[in-house]
């Protein structure tokens, strides 16, 4: 395949492309912060009782 007709190609995939509005993108990033902060926090208290029973247990 010649390289003029490969870019014209990559041209016309291109063109078909939906990119995210602003606010898509601002919502998504609010969704992302909001589970990874809630998958930390739940982490964090299986790790904090997880730590106190092994303490209890090792005495």
């Amino acid at each position: 395949m010649k390289l003029g007709k490969h870019i014209q190609n990559a041209k016309l995939e291109l063109s078909k492309v939906i990119f995210p509005t602003k606010g898509q993108v601002k919502q998504a990033y609010i969704a992302v912060i909001v589970v990874v902060s809630a998958v930390a926090a739940f982490l964090a208290l299986v790790d904090l009782l997880m730590s106190s029973v092994v303490s209890a247990i090792l005495g």
